[in-house]
Order: structure tokens, then C-alpha cells, then sequence
């Protein structure tokens, strides 16, 4: 069997915000009433990790839940973890109108550092990545390709697109947060 990599192998730039691939990140779409108390549960149990108010966040990229829509939250979790706690949720979800779908080799996680990376984000995409709240996920497009960004704290963004397009991604953030590109 082969070893799991990253559609970008631990790639890094170094601007004057730093660009990272986040790494392996376990990732599970759950399409369904997001106020079922069986949803909430079965989130929880494998998140550890209540759902999150609309737009928004809990927990992080090792556990946590982001609201997608009204009917849809993308579990984040270990990627080792990932199949198991698929088939987990499959199971307590059996009587539940929903859809559980493991997508960690679908996407691609991006994290980037440092003073200014409100503004690098705020050159790729219309969002108003200026007001937009620690703790709030934003699905947006980012420059020609869809992708979903939060804060977790005033100098970290993660953003998550599509595996097929993480080069592009890669390159694009790079060179938004390359010395000299600096608005300001």
C-alpha cells in the first residue's frame, strides 16, 4: 500500500507572510439538518467539538467543525483518523436523512503566517477578508478556484481548496505574499 502525501510534499514559501502546506488533515463532509441532536452528536463524538454558530469555526485542523452551508459542516480531524471516524459516523447517522463522505484526499490545507496575512488574503479574493472575524469560516473564490478561509488567531489563516489545484493555490499565495508586493 502507499504512503499518503500532500498534493504539495510540505511545500513552503517564505514572503512577508509565510506559506505552508498544512500537512495530511483528515476532512469529512456531513450533508444534513445541522440542528438534529444525532448530527450534532456524531460531530461531536469525532471531532470533540460542538457545531458552530453559522459561518463559523470550532476547533482547529487536529478536531474541529466548520459550517459550510445550512446543511453541510466539513469535520476536520487527524488524517489516520479520517476512515474510521467516517465509518463511525456512517453508522450513528443510519436512521438520519444525511450524507457522510470522507475528502481528505480531495483537498488541499494551506497555512499562512504572520503580521499581514489579512492583507495577502485580501489581494486573492473578494471576500472582506479586513472585517472578517477570528473563528469565522469564509467560503469564497480565491482569485479562479473555490476555496474556504478562516482566522484562528490574528496572524494564522488556514484556507482549504481542491488537491487539483494546490499548485496553483500554492503559487498564487506565494506570490501575493512575496517581498515588494506589500500594499501598504
Amino acid at each position: 500500500m502507499s504512503e499518503a502525501v500532500t498534493a504539495l510534499n510540505g511545500a513552503a514559501s517564505d514572503g512577508y507572510v509565510r506559506v505552508e502546506d498544512a500537512g495530511l488533515c483528515g476532512m469529512i463532509s456531513l450533508r444534513g439538518d445541522l440542528s438534529d441532536a444525532k448530527v450534532k452528536k456524531a460531530c461531536k463524538d469525532v471531532s470533540g467539538q460542538g457545531m458552530p454558530a453559522v459561518r463559523g469555526i470550532a476547533g482547529g485542523l487536529d478536531g474541529g467543525i466548520g459550517w459550510m452551508s445550512p446543511d453541510e459542516a466539513l469535520i476536520l480531524l487527524p488524517y489516520a483518523e479520517a476512515p474510521a471516524a467516517t465509518a463511525r459516523m456512517e453508522i450513528a447517522l443510519k436512521t438520519v436523512h444525511a450524507l457522510v463522505v470522507e475528502v481528505s484526499d480531495a483537498r488541499a490545507v494551506f497555512t499562512l503566517r504572520g503580521e499581514a496575512v489579512r492583507e495577502v488574503l485580501a489581494k486573492v479574493t473578494p471576500a472582506d477578508i479586513a472585517t472578517l472575524p477570528v473563528g469565522e469560516l469564509r467560503r469564497t473564490r480565491v482569485a479562479q478556484v473555490a476555496g474556504a478561509v478562516w482566522l484562528s488567531d490574528e496572524t494564522t489563516a488556514h484556507l482549504i481548496c481542491f488537491r487539483s489545484v494546490a499548485d496553483y493555490m500554492f503559487e498564487l499565495l506565494s506570490r501575493s505574499a512575496m517581498p515588494g508586493s506589500e500594499v501598504r
